[in-house]
């Protein structure tokens, strides 16, 4: 009896201590999401020739918008786990639900070059620490089409944490606020030198770091029920590969190997907008890891 009673004396303090960290947790992240940036704008105008917005649009492809926000990006539910809780994106329109008529690019550079919303509190999980890396030329012409969007009507739910979703934040195993990693005082580049070279796949390659880490050598899950990431530096598969085999793979999904890549996991249906001079750099920097 006496074991059985230790064994519930065990018991009921365990609870009580995930019981407290996760209340701890869940305030700690809490606070951080009602925390207001202290930014400033860099001067920025806005063009919008039609040669601009078609750069744009390929540059939203690029970037793997629509895997998040949906093919007409009006967003859409992207992860509903019981645990890690209800991930939402959001209607990027200004269609009902979406952003409001006088979204301006001051509101679009918040979001996309500091992750935060126009009243200054952090967007939850959107990738912006990827994004802000963009040239201003680039920055310019994604905006400049994201801002022509067709209105479309689509009201959602807000995202909302689970348990394990507190729990990771808080350890740091899941970028909820990637506004606490970016720089807010970087000013963006005015271009990039856009000749094949290590040094343009390396800028090109910004929004492979969330999956593959800065290393590229990928590691363990980004969450529960998530694949372990591959290495993808010259320590990997790809680094077996030739440049036209890397090229193929991106344009198909279909490695060397002969396996079929999951576009849920391995975005390579946005990656095949890039040119083939964007890939053959990409392909170089990955080679130089």
């Amino acid at each position: 009896m006496k074991i059985l009673k230790w064994i519930g004396y065990i018991f009921v303090t365990i609870v009580i201590l995930i019981a407290a960290f996760y209340i701890k947790a869940r305030w700690s992240t809490e606070r951080r999401l009602s925390r207001k940036y202290d930014i400033t704008l860099q001067p920025f105008t806005l063009k919008t020739d039609s040669a601009i917005v078609a750069e744009g649009h390929r540059i939203m492809l690029t970037k793997g918008c629509r895997s998040c926000h949906g093919d007409d990006l009006s967003g859409k539910v992207w992860l509903d786990d019981p645990l890690l809780g209800k991930v939402v994106t959001s209607n990027l329109t200004k269609g009902k639900g979406g952003r409001p008529q006088d979204y301006s690019t001051g509101d679009w550079l918040l979001a996309l070059q500091h992750g935060v919303k126009r009243d200054l509190t952090p967007l939850r999980i959107m990738p912006s620490h990827e994004i802000s890396h963009l040239s201003e030329e680039d920055m310019n012409a994604l905006i400049a089409y994201l801002s022509q969007l067709e209105p479309i009507d689509h009201e959602l739910e807000e995202t909302k944490l689970g348990f394990l979703g507190y729990v990771l934040t808080d350890l740091g195993e899941i970028l909820l606020i990637p506004a606490d990693s970016i720089d807010h005082n970087r000013q963006l580049t005015k271009h990039v030198n856009r000749e094949i070279s290590a040094e343009f796949g390396e800028y090109l390659s910004t929004n492979c770091v969330g999956c593959h880490r800065k290393n590229m050598k990928g590691g363990p899950p980004l969450a529960p029920g998530f694949p372990v990431v591959a290495d993808i530096s010259s320590t990997g598969n790809p680094g077996k590969w030739t440049e036209e085999q890397f090229i193929n793979t991106l344009r198909t999904g279909t490695t060397p190997e002969g396996k079929q890549l999951n576009p849920e996991k391995m975005p390579w249906v946005a990656f095949k907008n890039y040119s083939e001079a964007e890939m053959k750099s990409i392909f170089m920097f990955l080679k130089s890891m």
